[in-house]
């Protein structure tokens, strides 16, 4: 298992997504809010090195916000990298 001590993973989680021109953009200040296209209730995705993996669910415990996964995704074969021969 120490062969995978050194290996990063950057973990997202996209709630939802917004449209809107890059010159309102450039003109919010802090504390502004933009409106999602979702809702509460709404899956959200899960992201490793930005490809998808799972679904999940907000999940609120006190003053934390975590996600519940509901869904592990399966990338297609084609999809997955190729496999490196010879020994570890």
């Amino acid at each position: 298992m120490g062969t995978f001590d050194n290996i990063s993973i950057e973990i997202s989680v996209v709630l939802g997504k917004a449209e809107m021109p890059i010159h309102q953009l450039l003109r919010m200040g802090r504390g502004a809010v933009i409106e999602l296209m979702s809702r509460e209730e709404d899956d959200v995705q899960i992201l490793a090195n930005n490809i998808p993996i799972a679904r999940g669910q907000v999940v609120l415990q006190g003053e934390r916000v975590g996600v519940s996964v509901t869904e592990v995704l399966m990338r297609p074969p084609e999809a997955r990298p190729a496999r490196m021969s010879g020994a570890l």
